[in-house]
């Protein structure tokens, strides 16, 4: 059985700090694809909708609003990762701690499994 990852308050927070200031609401896709230093890379981008294969997850409370989706064939490469955002001296963004890498490189972009 899969376990879906997990996305953080502080995640979903920020999600909605982005989309106070669009027109519309957009969801976080999150995405693993082919490529980078490690083999294996992470692709987040801010979509408009979802596509009827998607697993959505949502925010919960005030947060209800606010989505991340994840594509059928990145899921198991996400199970049970956890989706946060962090803001450190080098910069704030959106990472991915997953369970399932076996390495990773410098940037916390790319990773191997």
């Amino acid at each position: 059985m899969l376990l879906p990852p997990k996305v953080t308050p502080r995640a979903f927070e920020r999600l909605a700090a982005i989309n106070a200031k669009e027109p519309a609401p957009k969801a976080l896709r999150v995405a693993v694809e082919g490529g980078g230093c490690s083999g294996f890379q992470y692709d987040l981008k801010l979509e408009a909708t979802a596509a009827a294969e998607d697993l959505v997850i949502v925010g919960e409370g005030d947060l209800a609003a606010q989505k991340v989706l994840i594509d059928p064939v990145s899921l198991p490469f996400l199970q049970d990762a956890v989706i946060d955002y962090t803001q450190e001296l080098i910069g704030a963004r959106f990472v991915v701690q997953n369970p399932n890498a076996t390495s990773s490189c410098g940037c916390g972009i790319s990773f191997s499994m």
